[in-house]
């Protein structure tokens, strides 16, 4: 009996091993994603999962099969030829504020890039910087140094999906976008090949402005950085209760007098519900023109309010915004060379703006060093013309609350169209848009579409409104 009991255990014993070994063969051959030190990945359920995937907009929900953590380029390269092999999708996320959710991939693979978020000098005015770094996190490390990035201003927004859209800011007017200061860029295209931009012009040109996650993830981008200003100056000037003949009036004399400022300063013309609110900064001396605008925007205003000289550090902290999660939809309403673009529609825009909860909508400058002409040959952004940028937003604290606001925002957005195909910001998306490449990219679009097709032939890159 003894005899036979030993042999019972030895067969059952060898049998579990044998088991044991079988469901692990089972395991890395039926589920292929294995996390390394390399990539992590994450599925559904597991720890992580939804803090990963959920991005600045809580307005967006969607739901990756798998999220590949990447803490380097070999980590990136491992997930795209993975997810080139089973044919997923591949969506990238640097920092989470594609307002329409692009970064993410319904059902695909999004790959997350937070972990790349270096800062690098290679000189006194170069750096080379992950995609994942934050703007505030690049102005800790730049502006000690008496240097700077033009960038946007919220604090939380990572450089890579900035710059690859082009990348606006308060100081564009004097540097140019954020794109014009790319030196080069390291990429993994859509068959895992790690690519430099030094030996590839072309890649460089469309990731000035036009790759937006369309061609491959990008790994590391390196910018010239220009001396900081000393100092920023803000003036703010409010108007209350204003009706519809009142707030085009004020938009008449700012659109008369923005035009005119020179390049170290920056203006907005802000309509919510029934107050205006106009904002100037300015990093340079006087100037006559600014001069000028402060004393016709302030016969029209009911407040005004300045401060004074802040070092550029403190002064643009102030703009740095929540970095919470929030309900919003904040999209590109058109780009205009002045007030003509928007004279036939503004009246119905400002009277629906003026009757909606949660509504705002702005105008920026742009121009100055934005049109310069050799930026305009060596990028793929294709706005360059244009003097204004202005945005729609609306904002809600319920999801309750939802439906109605986003049927205000298009029913703005249509007229703000007026059934044109206007020009849009790629970095401001809107899902509704009707022919969004071809606004997004104008002229662009054929030679970024010939990029797709040699960097990302079998579209693997794909997600609402990219290039296929």
């Amino acid at each position: 009996m003894l005899r036979k009991e030993f042999i019972k255990l030895l067969t059952l014993t060898a049998a579990g091993q044998w088991l044991s070994l079988q469901n692990a063969f089972a395991k890395n051959w039926l589920d292929p994603f294995q996390s390394n030190t390399d990539v992590r990945y994450v599925k559904a359920g597991e720890q992580q999962y939804d803090l990963l995937r959920q991005g600045f907009n809580k307005r967006i929900q969607k739901f990756p099969s798998v999220i590949a953590v990447c803490a380097n380029v070999t980590g990136v390269q491992q997930a795209v030829k993975l997810a080139k092999r089973l044919n997923i999708p591949v969506s990238i996320q640097s920092g989470g504020h594609c307002m329409e959710g692009f970064s993410v991939s319904q059902g695909g693979m999004m790959i997350s890039l937070k972990q790349m978020n270096q800062i690098e000098w290679i000189d006194k005015d170069t750096i080379r910087v992950g995609p994942a770094c934050t703007l505030s996190a690049l102005y800790n490390e730049l502006l000690p140094r008496q240097k700077y990035l033009p960038g946007g201003s919220c604090a939380g927004v990572a450089i890579g999906g900035l710059t690859m859209g082009g990348g606006y800011g308060l100081m564009s007017r004097k540097f140019g976008l954020t794109c014009d200061s790319l030196l080069s860029v390291n990429m993994v295209d859509g068959m895992g090949n790690l690519l430099d931009s030094k030996s590839d012009p072309e890649l460089l040109w469309a990731c000035k402005g036009g790759n937006n996650g369309n061609f491959g993830v990008v790994t590391s981008l390196t910018f010239r950085v220009h001396a900081a200003p000393k100092f920023l100056r803000q003036y703010k000037f409010r108007s209350f209760q204003v009706n519809t003949e009142r707030a085009n009036k004020l938009m008449q004399t700012w659109f008369k007098y923005s035009e005119k400022l020179p390049n170290e300063c920056f203006s907005a013309f802000v309509l919510n519900r029934k107050t205006v609110y106009i904002l100037l900064t300015q990093t340079g001396p006087d100037h006559p023109a600014t001069k000028r605008f402060i004393q016709e925007i302030k016969k029209q205003s009911d407040k005004q309010t300045q401060t004074s000289a802040q070092p550029l550090a403190q002064a643009l902290r102030n703009y740095y915004g929540r970095t919470e999660p929030l309900y919003f939809k904040n999209a590109s309403a058109g780009l205009y060379q002045g007030y003509a673009d928007v004279s036939n529609v503004i009246d119905r825009v400002m009277e629906n703006v003026s009757d909606s909860a949660g509504l705002i909508f702005q105008i920026n400058t742009m121009g100055g060093k934005i049109k310069d002409v050799d930026a305009e040959k060596s990028a793929a952004f294709p706005h360059r013309r244009f003097d204004y940028f202005s945005e729609l937003q609306a904002y809600w604290d319920q999801p309750t609350q939802a439906k109605s606001r986003l049927q205000s925002f298009q029913k703005i957005q249509q007229l703000i169209n007026d059934g044109k195909q206007r020009p849009q910001y790629r970095n401001y998306p809107d899902i509704e848009f009707a022919q969004p490449l071809v606004q997004y990219y104008g002229d662009s679009l054929p030679r970024l579409k010939k990029i797709k097709q040699r960097l990302d032939p079998e579209n693997l890159f794909r997600f609402e409104q990219g290039l296929a």
